[in-house]
């Protein structure tokens, strides 16, 4: 849907050269990465990514940057199930911890949101291989544009 954008160059304050289809949506970076929304809804959502060979590391392992970016899309999208559509969020800290290997297949990222605590929103992700294994623990905090006060159902907020 967005090849036409890949190589695009992003100018200062220049228009965003896409529109999303919907509220809950794959951005660019996502779709050319290859993942794919498998659920969302009520605050979790399952994402998954084909591996291939683009996001190899030198040892033809998984890199630990594109666990990242589906983890933390993962949990982008369980959020926007509880906030309103068009709030503006985004990640102001991450951890990942790593269990096991990612060697091939589909990938999938589960995401859970958490508490919320004044405009930080925190969850958890639970990157499994192909096989059920648990390759890593992605943990994030999101951070809610000033003046969003509404929810639906995540917390306190």
């Amino acid at each position: 849907m967005f090849a036409d954008v890949y190589a695009r160059p992003i100018e200062r304050d220049g228009a965003i050269p896409f529109e999303l289809p919907g509220w809950i949506a794959l951005a660019p970076f996502e779709e050319y990465l290859g993942m794919r929304i498998d659920a969302a809804s009520d605050g979790s959502a399952v994402l998954s990514m084909p591996f291939k060979g683009a996001h190899c590391q030198g040892k033809g392992l998984m890199h630990g940057g594109a666990v990242v970016a589906l983890a933390d899309t993962a949990l982008a999208i369980a959020i926007k199930t509880l906030l309103p559509e068009n709030t503006h969020f985004a990640t102001i800290a991450m951890a990942l911890e790593f269990h096991a290997p990612i060697r091939w297949g589909r990938v999938t990222a589960k995401a859970v949101a958490g508490d919320r605590r004044d405009r930080d929103i925190a969850g958890e992700v639970a990157v499994e291989t192909e096989e059920g294994i648990r390759a890593a623990t992605f943990r994030a905090t999101f951070r809610v544009k000033r003046g969003i006060k509404e929810c639906s159902g995540c917390c306190d907020g």
